[in-house]
Protein backbone atom coordinates (compact mmCIF):
# COMPACT_ATOMS: atom_id res chain seq x y z
CA UNK A 1 0.00 0.00 0.00
CA UNK A 2 1.23 3.61 -1.20
CA UNK A 3 0.98 5.86 2.09
CA UNK A 4 -0.23 9.30 1.27
CA UNK A 5 0.43 12.20 3.33
CA UNK A 6 -1.09 15.36 2.71
CA UNK A 7 -0.93 18.37 4.96
CA UNK A 8 -4.18 20.80 5.36
CA UNK A 9 -3.30 24.16 5.21
CA UNK A 10 -6.51 24.98 7.10
CA UNK A 11 -3.97 24.95 10.50
CA UNK A 12 -1.14 27.25 7.91
CA UNK A 13 0.83 30.87 8.55
CA UNK A 14 -2.09 32.25 5.91
CA UNK A 15 0.53 35.55 6.23
CA UNK A 16 3.03 33.00 4.40
CA UNK A 17 1.13 30.35 2.83
CA UNK A 18 3.30 29.38 -0.42
CA UNK A 19 6.45 29.02 1.94
CA UNK A 20 4.43 27.33 4.30
CA UNK A 21 3.84 24.94 1.07
CA UNK A 22 6.93 25.06 -0.37
CA UNK A 23 8.90 24.18 3.02
CA UNK A 24 7.41 20.61 2.85
CA UNK A 25 7.33 20.25 -0.85
CA UNK A 26 9.97 17.47 -1.14
CA UNK A 27 8.53 15.23 1.60
CA UNK A 28 4.37 15.44 1.12
CA UNK A 29 2.39 13.64 -1.57
CA UNK A 30 -0.32 16.35 -2.24
CA UNK A 31 -1.39 19.58 -0.33
CA UNK A 32 -5.38 19.33 1.18
CA UNK A 33 -6.53 22.66 0.85
CA UNK A 34 -10.24 23.08 2.77
CA UNK A 35 -13.02 24.92 0.92
CA UNK A 36 -15.56 26.33 3.41
CA UNK A 37 -18.45 28.45 2.64
CA UNK A 38 -20.46 28.89 5.42
CA UNK A 39 -23.59 27.41 5.10
CA UNK A 40 -22.58 23.75 4.22
CA UNK A 41 -20.12 24.56 7.65
CA UNK A 42 -20.23 27.18 9.92
CA UNK A 43 -16.82 28.62 8.52
CA UNK A 44 -15.62 30.34 6.03
CA UNK A 45 -12.06 29.93 4.51
CA UNK A 46 -10.10 29.18 1.11
CA UNK A 47 -11.43 29.70 -2.60
CA UNK A 48 -10.37 30.19 -6.10
CA UNK A 49 -7.98 32.64 -5.24
CA UNK A 50 -5.95 30.94 -2.84
CA UNK A 51 -5.73 28.01 -5.19
CA UNK A 52 -4.58 30.12 -8.30
CA UNK A 53 -1.83 31.57 -6.09
CA UNK A 54 -1.06 28.28 -4.63
CA UNK A 55 -0.65 26.83 -7.95
CA UNK A 56 2.09 29.66 -8.92
CA UNK A 57 3.81 29.19 -5.40
CA UNK A 58 4.15 24.83 -5.45
CA UNK A 59 4.18 21.98 -8.06
CA UNK A 60 2.88 19.85 -5.46
CA UNK A 61 -0.60 18.42 -6.04
CA UNK A 62 -3.43 20.02 -4.74
CA UNK A 63 -6.38 18.24 -3.11
CA UNK A 64 -9.48 20.52 -2.59
CA UNK A 65 -11.84 19.45 0.04
CA UNK A 66 -15.14 20.97 -0.42
CA UNK A 67 -17.40 21.78 2.37
CA UNK A 68 -19.68 23.64 0.60
CA UNK A 69 -23.18 23.89 -1.05
CA UNK A 70 -22.45 24.89 -4.64
CA UNK A 71 -19.68 22.23 -5.45
CA UNK A 72 -21.05 21.48 -8.64
CA UNK A 73 -20.20 25.70 -9.44
CA UNK A 74 -17.02 25.91 -7.88
CA UNK A 75 -15.52 22.44 -8.42
CA UNK A 76 -14.94 23.06 -12.62
CA UNK A 77 -12.78 26.57 -11.35
CA UNK A 78 -10.74 25.13 -9.07
CA UNK A 79 -9.43 22.13 -11.51
CA UNK A 80 -9.56 25.23 -14.23
CA UNK A 81 -7.24 27.22 -11.74
CA UNK A 82 -4.49 23.75 -11.57
CA UNK A 83 -6.10 22.01 -8.78
CA UNK A 84 -5.65 18.27 -9.33
CA UNK A 85 -8.08 16.31 -7.44
CA UNK A 86 -11.48 17.91 -5.98
CA UNK A 87 -13.81 16.46 -3.30
CA UNK A 88 -17.07 16.91 -2.59
CA UNK A 89 -20.18 15.93 -0.40
CA UNK A 90 -22.43 14.18 -2.41
CA UNK A 91 -25.95 14.93 -0.35
CA UNK A 92 -25.94 18.62 -2.10
CA UNK A 93 -26.08 17.75 -5.17
CA UNK A 94 -29.18 16.81 -7.13
CA UNK A 95 -27.03 14.40 -9.71
CA UNK A 96 -24.07 13.82 -7.72
CA UNK A 97 -23.00 10.88 -10.52
CA UNK A 98 -23.08 13.59 -13.65
CA UNK A 99 -20.79 15.78 -11.41
CA UNK A 100 -18.50 13.21 -11.08
CA UNK A 101 -18.28 12.87 -14.69
CA UNK A 102 -17.91 16.43 -15.56
CA UNK A 103 -15.09 16.65 -13.47
CA UNK A 104 -13.28 14.08 -14.85
CA UNK A 105 -13.98 15.12 -18.43
CA UNK A 106 -11.80 18.19 -16.86
CA UNK A 107 -8.99 16.13 -16.34
CA UNK A 108 -9.61 15.92 -12.46
CA UNK A 109 -9.23 13.54 -10.26
CA UNK A 110 -12.52 13.19 -7.40
CA UNK A 111 -13.16 11.94 -4.56
CA UNK A 112 -16.55 11.87 -2.29
CA UNK A 113 -16.91 12.38 1.33
CA UNK A 114 -19.03 11.39 4.11
CA UNK A 115 -19.15 13.05 7.47
CA UNK A 116 -19.16 11.19 10.97
CA UNK A 117 -22.96 11.19 10.94
CA UNK A 118 -23.25 9.01 7.36
CA UNK A 119 -22.70 5.80 6.30
CA UNK A 120 -20.81 4.22 3.75
CA UNK A 121 -24.07 3.58 1.83
CA UNK A 122 -24.66 7.17 1.25
CA UNK A 123 -21.59 6.62 -1.56
CA UNK A 124 -21.81 3.17 -2.50
CA UNK A 125 -23.27 3.99 -6.08
CA UNK A 126 -20.48 6.28 -6.48
CA UNK A 127 -17.61 4.70 -5.31
CA UNK A 128 -17.34 2.95 -8.88
CA UNK A 129 -16.74 5.55 -10.59
CA UNK A 130 -14.41 7.85 -8.05
CA UNK A 131 -10.70 8.31 -7.59
CA UNK A 132 -10.82 8.47 -3.59
CA UNK A 133 -13.27 7.91 -0.77
CA UNK A 134 -12.80 10.69 1.98
CA UNK A 135 -13.84 9.29 5.26
CA UNK A 136 -14.00 12.33 7.82
CA UNK A 137 -12.96 11.06 11.06
CA UNK A 138 -14.42 14.72 12.84
CA UNK A 139 -17.39 17.07 12.18
CA UNK A 140 -16.46 19.18 8.92
CA UNK A 141 -16.06 22.76 9.64
CA UNK A 142 -12.65 23.19 12.00
CA UNK A 143 -9.60 22.24 12.39
CA UNK A 144 -8.18 20.91 15.10
CA UNK A 145 -10.81 18.63 16.54
CA UNK A 146 -10.24 15.21 18.38
CA UNK A 147 -10.30 12.11 16.43
CA UNK A 148 -13.34 10.05 16.06
CA UNK A 149 -12.49 6.25 16.62
CA UNK A 150 -15.63 5.30 16.16
CA UNK A 151 -15.54 6.06 12.42
CA UNK A 152 -12.34 4.02 11.98
CA UNK A 153 -15.17 1.16 11.29
CA UNK A 154 -16.39 2.67 7.78
CA UNK A 155 -12.78 2.73 6.56
CA UNK A 156 -12.69 -1.17 7.09
CA UNK A 157 -16.02 -1.07 5.31
CA UNK A 158 -14.79 0.80 2.41
CA UNK A 159 -11.87 -1.56 1.87
CA UNK A 160 -14.53 -5.04 2.49
CA UNK A 161 -16.72 -3.10 -0.60
CA UNK A 162 -13.68 -2.29 -2.25
CA UNK A 163 -12.53 -5.72 -2.57
CA UNK A 164 -15.91 -7.41 -3.34
CA UNK A 165 -16.50 -5.25 -6.16
CA UNK A 166 -13.19 -4.94 -7.77
CA UNK A 167 -12.66 -0.79 -7.32
CA UNK A 168 -9.99 1.18 -7.24
CA UNK A 169 -10.48 4.19 -5.41
CA UNK A 170 -7.90 5.64 -2.77
CA UNK A 171 -9.10 5.79 1.15
CA UNK A 172 -8.45 9.49 2.73
CA UNK A 173 -8.99 10.05 6.33
CA UNK A 174 -9.23 13.66 7.76
CA UNK A 175 -9.75 14.61 11.14
CA UNK A 176 -7.72 14.60 14.17
CA UNK A 177 -4.84 12.88 12.18
CA UNK A 178 -1.52 12.50 14.21
CA UNK A 179 1.41 10.42 15.72
CA UNK A 180 -1.20 8.55 17.88
CA UNK A 181 -4.01 8.14 15.72
CA UNK A 182 -2.87 7.88 12.01
CA UNK A 183 -1.94 3.83 12.90
CA UNK A 184 -5.39 3.24 13.92
CA UNK A 185 -6.51 4.64 10.31
CA UNK A 186 -3.73 2.96 8.63
CA UNK A 187 -4.18 -0.63 10.18
CA UNK A 188 -7.73 -0.12 9.26
CA UNK A 189 -7.06 0.13 5.55
CA UNK A 190 -6.70 4.07 5.24
CA UNK A 191 -4.02 4.96 2.50
CA UNK A 192 -4.10 8.80 2.22
CA UNK A 193 -4.18 10.94 5.69
CA UNK A 194 -5.03 14.63 5.72
CA UNK A 195 -3.15 16.29 8.78
CA UNK A 196 -3.44 19.47 10.12
CA UNK A 197 -2.08 20.64 13.13
CA UNK A 198 -0.03 18.04 13.65
CA UNK A 199 1.89 18.86 10.90
CA UNK A 200 1.77 22.68 10.82
CA UNK A 201 1.75 23.06 14.40
CA UNK A 202 5.32 20.93 15.08
CA UNK A 203 8.54 22.59 15.40
CA UNK A 204 10.02 20.48 12.80
CA UNK A 205 7.11 20.25 10.53
CA UNK A 206 9.51 17.84 7.69
CA UNK A 207 10.13 15.54 10.69
CA UNK A 208 6.70 14.91 11.84
CA UNK A 209 5.42 14.38 8.42
CA UNK A 210 8.05 11.92 8.08
CA UNK A 211 6.97 10.37 11.34
CA UNK A 212 3.25 10.64 10.07
CA UNK A 213 4.50 8.41 6.89
CA UNK A 214 6.79 5.82 9.22
CA UNK A 215 3.64 5.37 11.54
CA UNK A 216 1.38 4.80 8.72
CA UNK A 217 3.74 2.34 6.92
CA UNK A 218 4.21 0.28 9.63
CA UNK A 219 0.92 0.14 11.07
CA UNK A 220 -0.40 -1.02 7.23
CA UNK A 221 2.40 -3.63 6.84
CA UNK A 222 1.50 -5.22 10.64
CA UNK A 223 -2.15 -5.27 9.56
CA UNK A 224 -0.94 -7.09 6.05
CA UNK A 225 0.67 -9.50 8.29
CA UNK A 226 -1.76 -10.48 10.73
CA UNK A 227 -4.36 -10.86 7.40
CA UNK A 228 -2.77 -13.73 6.65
Amino acid sequence: MQVRIAPSILSADFARLGAEVEELAADVDMIHVDVMDGHYVPNLTLGPPVVRSLRAATTTMLDCHLMITDPSVYAPQLLELGAESVTFHPEVEDDPLALVHRLHELGGRVGVAIKPAHELSLVTELLPHVDMLLVMTVEPGFGGQAFRADCVRKVREAVDWRTRMGAGFTIQVDGGIGPDTIEQAASAGADTFVAGSSVFGAADRVAAVRELRRRAVAAAALARTGER
